[in-house]
C-alpha cells in the first residue's frame, strides 16, 4: 500500500451538506442540476403525487371501510393446540412459537376454548376465552394473563 493508493471506504463519503450553483468550476453550477427551463426547473414545483391536474392515482383507487391505526393483531389458538404438549410444561408464546403451533407472536396470543384438553399445563399467554381458561383449570393446569 502507498500513499498514493488510499482511498475511503466505499460509501463511506456521501455528503448531505452539497452546495449546488456555486459556479462552473464546482461541477453543479448554472443550473444547479435542474437542467434549461420547465416546470421542474423553477421554483414552486409541485408536490409530490402531483399529475398536472389529473386525478392522482391516490385518489383514483377506490377506498373501502375502516382501518384502525391503533388496532391489535393477536394470535388466536385452539385448546386443542395445547395438547401436543408434555404434562406439566410452561407455555408461552416463544415455547408456541418454538413448536410450530404459531408462526409468529405479533401483538399477544389468545386461547380459544375449541376443542379438549387432558393434560396439566402452566399456561401463560396475553389472553383467554371464557371456555378455554375453564377447561385449562379443569385438566389441573393454570391460565395466567402476561402483559
Amino acid at each position: 500500500m502507498e500513499m498514493s493508493n488510499l482511498q475511503p471506504a466505499e460509501g463511506s463519503v456521501k455528503s448531505d451538506n452539497f452546495r449546488r450553483g456555486r459556479g462552473h468550476g464546482s461541477g453543479n453550477g448554472k443550473t444547479a442540476g435542474k437542467g434549461h427551463k420547465g416546470q421542474k426547473a423553477r421554483s414552486g414545483a409541485p408536490r409530490i403525487g402531483f399529475e398536472g391536474g389529473q386525478m392522482p392515482l391516490y385518489r383514483r383507487i377506490p377506498k373501502r371501510g375502516f382501518n384502525n391505526r391503533n388496532s391489535l393483531e393477536i394470535i388466536a389458538i385452539n385448546v386443542s393446540a395445547l395438547e401436543r404438549f408434555e404434562n406439566g410444561t410452561e407455555i408461552t408464546p416463544e415455547v408456541l412459537l418454538a413448536e410450530g403451533v404459531i408462526s409468529k407472536i405479533a401483538d399477544g396470543v389468545k386461547i380459544l376454548g375449541n376443542g379438549e384438553l387432558t393434560k396439566k399445563l402452566n399456561v401463560k399467554v396475553n389472553a383467554y376465552s371464557a371456555s378455554a381458561k375453564e377447561k385449562i383449570e379443569n385438566a389441573g393446569g393454570s391460565a395466567e394473563i402476561i402483559e
